[in-house]
């Protein structure tokens, strides 16, 4: 059994759904060693996630984001954690009901994912630094 880990940054990226799978293969080529096995990829902070969905149609991804902000809106009332702006406090909502790891299986070296899925970072703050990831990749 292998095990192969790596942590990286991530560009900044706007508020919004992003592709990243080609940033994460590029981070971790070990994986091209593993006939049979899993990846994950957990995100290091709480306010912004992961998920996999759709990698082709770009509006998937505006669609998620419009979805987000209506299911948890910014300035709510009730909201007491206010302390970094409007978006905080909805960003750690956000980021909880997303989640903050996917995992993928690896088959003959790739990724075994269907053939319109991609990996997404889901950043729902206004102003946000760059993501820091860890990838481990782990299988025969």
């Amino acid at each position: 059994m292998q095990f192969h880990q790596a942590e990286i940054r991530l560009k900044p990226y706007s508020r919004g759904f992003h592709l990243i799978t080609d940033e994460i293969l590029d981070a971790i080529p070990e994986i091209k060693k593993i006939n049979k096995g899993m990846l994950q990829v957990f995100i290091m902070h709480t306010s912004a996630s992961l998920t996999i969905n759709e990698n082709a149609d770009p509006t998937v991804r505006i669609d998620f984001e419009s979805h987000m902000n209506v299911l948890v809106p910014e300035n709510a009332p009730y909201f007491v954690h206010t302390y970094e702006g409007p978006d905080d406090m909805p960003a750690h909502i956000k980021a909880s009901l997303m989640g903050t790891s996917v995992q993928i299986p690896i088959t003959n070296g790739g990724l075994n994912l269907g053939i319109w899925q991609g990996i997404y970072l889901c950043e729902h703050r206004n102003h946000a630094s760059g993501r820091r990831l860890v990838i481990t990749a782990f299988g025969n």
